[in-house]
């Protein structure tokens, strides 16, 4: 309990004890990352985007262009089960019907977030 001092200042009762340098465990995140294939289109992606992940379109636009540029772009980074849950619903979104040669869902892959 603090209690006011002289000149208006906190003062800790000797009650409560302080722990100094006690160092919080803080929960591991990893990174979404979705891959890139030649076997979906950018509306695929930006459509998909959208719907899993509630982005707007231009955000959704951003990462296709990355996905397409640098063969990889981070999607979300949150704790394992999220990210466990976000690659499956990739996974499961199912084919581009843009494309006849598109047979199934993209790739994406679960990273430990840097600094993790």
């Amino acid at each position: 309990m603090a209690a006011v001092g002289l000149f208006g200042m906190a003062t800790v009762s000797p009650d409560i004890e302080i722990e100094e340098g006690i160092e919080h465990e803080h929960t591991p995140l990893y990174n979404v990352v979705l891959l890139d294939d030649d076997d979906h289109t950018y509306e695929y992606v930006i459509e998909m985007l959208c719907r899993l992940f509630a982005m707007g379109e231009s955000q959704a636009y951003r990462h296709a262009v990355e996905v397409d540029t640098s063969g990889r772009t981070i999607i979300i980074t949150c704790e394992l089960e999220h990210a466990e849950f976000a690659r499956d619903q990739i996974h499961g979104y199912g084919k581009d019907w843009r494309m006849p040669k598109s047979k199934g869902s993209m790739s994406a892959i679960i990273e430990p977030a840097a600094g993790a």
